[in-house]
Parts: C-alpha cells; sequence; structure tokens
C-alpha cells in the first residue's frame, strides 16, 4: 500500500483569495474541474459506536473510513473509497459503483456485494456485516483543485461544507444545509518531496497543520441541531 504526505490547513476567505493568485502562478488548474472547481458529495460510512468518528477526534494514528463520491451531481460515474490514515500519510483506494448498485446498498440489499469481482466492495460488504458499518451522513462541498508534475503535488480548496442526515436520498439533489460556521480548508498531497515552489506558494501567516475532518464536522453538528429535517 502507497501512503502520501498529506496537510490540512483551516484559512480564512482573505487567505484563499491569496492562495488562488498564487497557485495560478505556479500550478496547474485540474483538467476536469470546469470552470477551476466541481461539487463533491460524499456519503460517509460508520459503526454504530462511531468509531472512525471517534477514532478521528481522538487522534488515533492509524485509522481507515469507507465513503461513496460523485461530482457536480452526476451519479453516472460513483467511486467507493477507502481512506487509510497512518501519522501524517494517507492512502486512497478506490472503485466504481453503479447507481443502481449503490441504491441497493441504501435500502440494504447487500447480498450482490460479495459476488461483485470487486475485493473493496467486499471488503465493505465484510464489515459491513461484522462492523455493522452503515451510511451515517452525507457530506457537501465546493472544491478548487491545482496540480503540480514535480513530486506529483495535489493542492485543494475546499469551501461551502454542507451536511445531509437522510442517507437514503444521496442520490437526489437539494437535500444539503450548510454545516455550521465550517472553516475553508486548504489539502497539500504529495509523494516523495514538496517542491519549495509550492512549499512556498503556500506559506501563510499564522497557518499551522490542522486535522480538520469535513466528516467530523458535519456528524458534530447534525448531533448538536438533532431537531433540523432535511
Amino acid at each position: 500500500m502507497d501512503f502520501r504526505h498529506e496537510w490540512k490547513h483551516e484559512i480564512s476567505y482573505m487567505d484563499m483569495l491569496t492562495l488562488r493568485q498564487r497557485l495560478r502562478a505556479v500550478a496547474q488548474t485540474d483538467q476536469h474541474a470546469a470552470g477551476g472547481k466541481y461539487l463533491v458529495r460524499s456519503l460517509y460510512f460508520d459503526t454504530p459506536s462511531d468509531k472512525a468518528l471517534l477514532e478521528k477526534l481522538n487522534g488515533v494514528s492509524r485509522r481507515e473510513k469507507f465513503r461513496i463520491r460523485y461530482y457536480n451531481g452526476d451519479p453516472s460515474l460513483i467511486h467507493l473509497e477507502k481512506k487509510s490514515k497512518l501519522g501524517g500519510l494517507g492512502n486512497k483506494q478506490s472503485t466504481q459503483l453503479s447507481a443502481q448498485e449503490v441504491s441497493a446498498i441504501l435500502r440494504g440489499n447487500l447480498t450482490w456485494m460479495m459476488d461483485s469481482g470487486r475485493p473493496l466492495v467486499q471488503e465493505l460488504y465484510s464489515k459491513m456485516r461484522t462492523q455493522q458499518l452503515r451510511p451515517k451522513a452525507i457530506v457537501d462541498y465546493t472544491r478548487e483543485p491545482y496540480i503540480y508534475p514535480a513530486g506529483n503535488v495535489r493542492i485543494t480548496l475546499d469551501y461551502n461544507i454542507r451536511t445531509g442526515l437522510r442517507c437514503a436520498d444521496f442520490l437526489s439533489q437539494g437535500i444539503t444545509i450548510p454545516a455550521g460556521d465550517a472553516p475553508i480548508i486548504l489539502e497539500v498531497k504529495w509523494d516523495a518531496f514538496l517542491p519549495s515552489a509550492i512549499r512556498d506558494a503556500i506559506q501563510l501567516e499564522g497557518c499551522r497543520v490542522s486535522s480538520f475532518s469535513k466528516y467530523a464536522q458535519c456528524r458534530i453538528y447534525n448531533c448538536i441541531h438533532k431537531e433540523f429535517s432535511l
């Protein structure tokens, strides 16, 4: 399993404006981002005892989480992803799911998963059976991605974080609300080295590495505001 370095920073709106100008001068806009940005929708899984959430909040070094994700409101291309963390390193495994398969998972129809021929689908099935993993929260946000070929660097600005509780509506639109006063998140990922051009571009006064989690932000907001109905 190959791990990449990962940094996260909570930044202000003015920081984001500054970083946009710097990054556009030294990095490339991701060619898959129409207009320089795209919308991300994720459905996160967790156990009845909130294992993934608590491990994140408690700073457990080695942890994992499963999510289903698609982009720009288009469920014709959906990915099942497993994110693994080891300290400041991260790894992501991914495979495709059809909208029909996602609907089956949301209905609790899991029997097809072991015969899917996709190891990641089979692993999710196993953990849904043994650990009782279940969909817990929808997370929406806007992402601005930049890439820098040397070091295989990917820099993203994530904002407008929104949340939803009705996981069965994952494939529908217009079902989320703002997740409280969530910050803007700068994420930087790279392989063996971080080039000095990028290291210099992302320097901000008073900005430190953060452990912010969009999933945790949304789950905590949902718990505090249990009364809201989507």
